[in-house]
């Protein structure tokens, strides 16, 4: 569930704070290491369309 809501945010462009939010669910075991690379994988995407 975790995980969706996390994708869906970044999907929408709602990334302030989101390599934190991350790094913390990551660390606190709320999200797997797959997750965890794949979400942030889709933040790099994310910068790299925006800019």
């Amino acid at each position: 569930m975790l995980y969706r809501t996390l994708k869906r945010m970044i999907e929408r462009g709602q990334t302030a704070g989101m390599a934190e939010k991350l790094d913390i669910f990551f660390a606190a075991d709320k999200i797997s290491e797959a997750e965890y690379t794949e979400l942030t994988g889709m933040m790099v995407q994310e910068v790299n369309h925006n800019a």
